[in-house]
């Protein structure tokens, strides 16, 4: 009986442990959740945003970008949106979410939840002026400033440029100082530097002298037409020193368009260059091989959906091999039968050029096909602030050197290399060595037809493929290679870049057809002087 007794004792006495604790840890949730709730400083920071006039809410704007709260940058971002409102009842602030209709849907400014709608009449607006919004610019570029991402200190620094107010400058200068990236740190310098010469500071103009930077600039432009001797003449001098450096800068990213452009001259003329001085073949088809390749780079997108980089690497060696596949077959079906008579042959290649365009637009279309650039392709590589390349036309200049490398090992290091030199040099003799000449020329013309469908694969990523592709590029073409030495790689090479330049050079002035004509009479000139080009071909070709 007693045990009995004991065992109810002891269960009573676990039940009232149990209650007891439940009891001491719901008093203590609820004075954690109290202490946490007299310890948010967010609605007395967003009742003084919303109570101060207009001259003191610039320190409330400062209070609340200071208070450390994750919730600042939101609250200041709504306030420069004119979207902050106080309830009339309650007094409560939300961020109105949309600002159409009788009903507003609205969220808690604390939580930043959703909270239903309101009728507008129920609320009052936060007033704004355009001078609070300049100042919250810079707040929040300030607020950006001090998170642990570079990149993200990085676009908040160059945002300043020309937007800091006279009184962020001492805050700017704290953070610069501060500041462990030099990146960053010389942006805001720069920053704190155009508003000081706006303000009138001779002594930060000399920060300013060579930037290349737009406001930095216009600041200097500015200070250079005050009434201040001084001012002006330090701001006079470090403007013709930016103008220099972007003179520089410029003349820089006109050459790179010229290597750029030289490259694709290049590309399309390389093979010409190899079956002009191997076969003595004027190949009006030349054009019509480079726009094989770039319809090969687009069939091979429409195969690979989704996957351009992948779809462009495969069509560099299906490129090659469409388009030598044709060079074959032109040189099979047409040319070996008009050896030697060099009119006949400019005629029936003219005329199969006219065949593969309209094979193209009756298997195809008419129109313009768009290849799509991979990401890797896309976009620039900035160098400074007054010059960026473009990385296509990078990936393109490259592309270009490798083709030429690759040819001059072929033409230098392999056996069919040793006799197309032969044969270039001295057909008749070759044949007398044993070389069979027949075969070299089918090989030397796939070969260079291949290196066309090349060009065209490159050229896909710089313009539309069309039916017309080949035919902007033939001549260009003809130039290089008369302007090189026919059937010299090196020649074609040094007048492809050399001419993209050129025509880059005279374009912004002259306009791009004016450049065309000046190029070709300076090429017609140049012949007189130097008929066999600017490196001249020994052997056969010399003798004809």
């Amino acid at each position: 009986m007693n045990s009995i007794a004991g065992r109810h004792w002891l269960s009573a006495l676990v039940l009232l442990c149990l209650v007891a604790l439940g009891l001491g840890q719901a008093w203590a949730q609820d004075a954690g959740a109290s202490e946490a709730a007299s310890s948010d400083q967010g609605p007395a920071l967003l009742s003084a945003l919303a109570e101060s006039s207009f001259r003191d809410k610039e320190a409330a704007i400062d209070a609340i970008a200071e208070s450390g709260d994750e919730r600042a940058r939101r609250w200041l971002e709504s306030f420069a949106e004119g979207k902050l409102a106080r309830v009339k009842d309650s007094g409560a602030i939300v961020v109105v979410l949309e600002n159409r209709g009788r009903n507003w849907p609205v969220a808690d400014a604390l939580t930043l939840e959703p909270a239903g709608e309101i009728s507008r009449r129920e609320l009052d607006r936060v007033s704004i002026n355009n001078s609070l919004r300049g100042y919250l610019d810079s707040t929040l570029a300030l607020i950006d400033l001090r998170v642990d991402d570079p990149a993200q200190r990085l676009a908040a620094a160059r945002d300043l440029l020309g937007e800091v107010e006279a009184e962020a400058v001492d805050s700017l200068s704290e953070l610069a100082a501060a500041e462990s990236d030099p990146e960053v740190a010389a942006t805001l310098e720069q920053a704190i530097a155009i508003a000081r010469v706006e303000q009138g500071d001779v002594a930060a103009v000399e920060a300013l002298s060579g930037s290349l930077n737009g406001q930095a600039r216009a600041a200097l432009m500015q200070a250079s037409r005050s009434d201040d001797v001084a001012l002006a003449e330090a701001a006079q001098a470090a403007l013709a020193e930016s103008e220099q450096a972007l003179k520089l800068n410029r003349a820089a990213e006109t050459l790179y368009f010229g290597l750029s452009l030289g490259s694709v001259l290049v590309l399309a003329a390389i093979g010409l260059a190899i079956t002009f001085g191997v076969m003595g073949v004027i190949n009006m088809a030349h054009g019509e091989l480079i726009m094989l390749g770039a319809y090969t780079t687009w069939a091979m997108q429409q195969l690979l959906p989704g996957q351009p980089g992948l779809a462009l690497l495969l069509a560099i060696p299906a490129g090659f091999l469409v388009a030598a596949l044709v060079g074959v077959a032109i040189e099979r079906g047409v040319i070996q039968f008009l050896k030697g008579r060099p009119l006949e042959t400019l005629l029936a290649t003219f005329g199969v050029s006219l065949i593969l365009q309209q094979l193209v637009r009756t298997l195809i279309s008419p129109l313009n096909r768009t290849v799509v650039t991979p990401e890797w392709m896309s976009g620039s590589l900035v160098i400074n602030e007054a010059l960026s390349l473009t990385l296509n036309r990078l990936y393109v200049l490259g592309f270009a050197i490798l083709v030429f490398a690759a040819l001059m090992l072929v033409m230098r290091r392999t056996r069919l290399g040793l006799e197309v030199r032969a044969v270039t040099q001295n057909r008749a003799m070759a044949r007398s060595m044993g070389i069979r000449a027949t075969r070299v020329d089918i090989l030397t013309f796939a070969l260079g037809s291949g290196v066309a469908g090349l060009a065209g694969v490159a050229l896909s990523q710089l313009t539309n493929v069309g039916p017309n592709l080949g035919q902007n590029y033939i001549i260009d073409s003809f130039m290089v290679v008369v302007f090189g030495g026919v059937g010299n790689l090196w020649g074609t090479l040094v007048a492809g870049l050399s001419l993209g330049v050129i025509n880059q050079v005279l374009e912004p002035w002259a306009g791009a057809v004016l450049a065309k004509i000046l190029v070709l009479v300076f090429i017609i000139l140049f012949i007189q002087k130097r008929p066999r080009g600017l490196f001249p071909q020994k052997g056969r070709a010399a003798e004809g």
